[in-house]
């Protein structure tokens, strides 16, 4: 198998769900796929527009991430990673998550739960800690690009030791539907976006798998490599 350039472990949801539906098609992609999805018009933001605002997370797909994405050290494999991620989620039961809302994140939009994110930590903790060995090192240049925004004392620390800023307790369940966003366009998109996830608005999330997704090369979209289940 060929190295990507970097591996991350997303929650992505089944690609049956409406929740793969909606969200595929407000980013403008299928991250299962790679294929492009039609955008919802969404006046009066032009569609320009709002594929300028989804540009960002559309290249990452429709996801929250469990452990970030990142390079794999020298002389490991693809499949080696992938049997460990494996390993690792069989471990962790199948579970019920709170439903999700559109909420914001600073600047941004994204999906949040509507309710306790423990059971989401019982699925990236391990996953931020089991899959490091794999994991190469960040380069100067990447960790000056996370320093570019102001960390606390406890975030610089998780970064130096794991290579991202907000993993454990600095950890926020998060599917990304926008870039940063200032008034009153930030509400012209919320409006949107909760008219668009309105399906699925107070429907408890089934978690049973974990995704791997993979980055070819620098710059080019995520998409999905492997779908990992938990345990029954």
């Amino acid at each position: 198998m060929i190295v990507a350039y970097r591996y991350a472990l997303y929650w992505a949801p089944p690609v049956a769900s409406p929740l793969h539906r909606l969200g595929s098609q407000w980013l403008g992609r299928d991250a299962e796929t790679g294929a492009p999805a039609a955008q919802p018009l969404l006046p009066p933001i032009t569609p320009e527009r709002f594929a300028e605002i989804t540009a960002e997370p559309r290249g990452y797909g429709f996801h929250a991430t469990l452990k970030p994405p990142m390079r794999l050290r020298d002389g490991i494999s693809p499949d080696d990673f992938i049997e460990a991620a494996r390993g690792i989620v069989a471990g962790i039961k199948t579970f019920a998550a709170p439903p999700l809302k559109v909420g914001r994140i600073g600047g941004f939009l994204a999906l949040v739960p509507a309710g306790d994110m423990a059971p989401w930590r019982a699925l990236a903790d391990p996953l931020v800690a089991g899959l490091d060995e794999f994991r190469a090192p960040p380069t100067a240049a990447e960790i000056e690009k996370r320093k570019k925004h102001p960390l606390s004392p406890a975030q610089d620390a998780l970064l130096a030791r794991w290579g991202y800023p907000y993993v454990f307790d600095e950890w926020r369940f998060h599917m990304t539907l926008s870039a940063n966003l200032t008034s009153p366009e930030r509400e012209r998109v919320e409006v949107a976006a909760l008219g668009h996830f309105a399906p699925i608005e107070g429907r408890p999330v089934t978690v049973g798998q974990a995704c791997v997704f993979v980055q070819d090369s620098p710059g080019a979209p995520f998409t999905v490599r492997a779908r990992l289940p938990l345990a029954a």
